[in-house]
């Protein structure tokens, strides 16, 4: 097991250099309810006092309910500032107004909320010179099991190396809420969607498979096809060099 207070002292001293080299007043995140934005947020406010945790419903009702719920609960233990704001409404004129020009699908009407989010949270960050704190773990990065210019924005992430069992192990060593660790991992994107189920592979298989590399036949070639499929989400953008540019070592 990973020497947690270490990783508490050194996490939080990382993400006090990220606000003090940016010369921010505090730090930004959404309040989703589950493990990864409920470590990120114990990690930042221990870090810096000015934390404020976003809880952002958008169209699915468990994000009236258990979700909220357990966001306001981790909130309401590690003393972080919460603030509501319901996209449930913006998130159907802006689908609306999509249905006039393009025919939408399932994945790209799933990927709006989380837009619809970090949208949200760079408007107040950039209103109250704060920075924006990523959410993402280290198995969602690998399987690509998030969205591009939503959840996957941030202006830094304090837990992005951090696999799911291991997310877990660190909650528990800060005596997090338990609902939050027994709770199935869960983007809350529509109801009855869990990580796990739309993945076709447990996170415990993933996560033994990023630290020891041992997987049978069916996850390997489950991991692989998600790690292909979405390798243009972890590559930078591609830019055109321009003529005459010099290229560096």
């Amino acid at each position: 097991m990973r020497d947690y207070q270490k990783e508490f002292e050194s996490r939080t001293a990382f993400i006090r250099a990220r606000v003090d080299e940016a010369g921010a007043a505090g730090i930004v995140y959404g309040n989703s309810g589950g493990k990864d934005s409920a470590l990120v947020g114990i990690l930042c406010k221990a870090a810096c006092g000015n934390t404020v945790g976003v809880i952002l419903p958008c169209g699915s009702s468990r994000n009236f309910g258990v979700d909220r719920d357990d966001g306001l609960c981790v909130a309401a233990q590690y003393g972080i500032e919460t603030r509501e704001l319901d996209l449930t409404d913006v998130r159907e004129t802006l689908l609306a107004k999509l249905s006039a020009v393009t025919e939408m699908t399932a994945p790209s009407t799933a990927n709006i909320a989380p837009r619809l989010r970090m949208t949200a949270l760079y408007a107040i960050a950039g209103s109250e010179n704060r920075l924006v704190a990523g959410t993402g773990n280290r198995s969602e990065a690998h399987m690509g099991y998030f969205t591009k210019w939503g959840d996957g924005a941030y202006d830094f992430n304090p837990i992005g190396d951090l696999t799911v069992t291991e997310i877990y192990e660190f909650l528990r060593y800060l005596g997090a809420p338990e609902q939050i660790i027994r709770k199935a991992p869960s983007a809350g994107l529509f109801d009855g969607q869990t990580d796990e189920s739309e993945m076709g592979v447990t996170y415990r298989a993933i996560d033994d498979f990023l630290l020891t590399g041992k997987a049978d036949a069916d996850t390997a070639a489950v991991i692989a096809r998600f790690h292909a499929a979405s390798a243009h989400k972890r590559k930078p953008v591609p830019v055109y060099p321009g003529e005459g540019t010099v290229k560096q070592p």
